[in-house]
């Protein structure tokens, strides 16, 4: 089955902008592919202002986003695949949405943990949810 990241983006974007609020882009700027301009990223991650104001020729397909955008006062082209956006989010409220990290992105290290150690823990008896994995990636909030 797809992934369900480019459809919830383009979906979010839309519903942003709908709303007169400016949509930012959380990225992962070491995914493979990205091309984003350098020295603009902080811990890995770059926020990309994809209103349509700021950017030019904004395509959005299955496979990656890609626009024109000015950093500090010089043109780059971006390019970012999906696998890449970790969040798209309103400037002004916050509203939008955070991914989880693509399974081929876990360091290799944890990926053997998750699957080679035995779940101890395991579902309760009677049923329920079996625990959520630890690992989950972090954001932090950039102004």
């Amino acid at each position: 089955m797809n992934s369900s990241r480019p459809y919830l983006v383009r979906a979010l974007y839309e519903w942003i902008v709908d709303n007169d609020c400016t949509p930012h882009m959380l990225v992962n700027a070491e995914f493979p592919a990205v091309q984003v301009p350098q020295g603009f990223a902080s811990d890995g991650q770059i926020v990309l202002n994809v209103s349509p104001s700021a950017v030019r020729n904004l395509h959005m397909d299955n496979d990656a986003v890609s626009f024109e955008g000015r950093f500090g006062g010089v043109a780059h082209s971006l390019f970012v695949p999906t696998g890449a956006i970790l969040g798209i989010y309103a400037r002004e409220n916050g509203q939008g949405m955070v991914f989880e990290l693509e399974p081929s992105l876990l360091d290799d290290e944890e990926l053997e943990d998750e699957v080679d150690e035995p779940d101890n823990d395991g579902p309760p008896e009677g049923g329920g949810q079996p625990p959520r994995p630890s690992g989950r990636p972090s954001l932090k909030v950039v102004k």
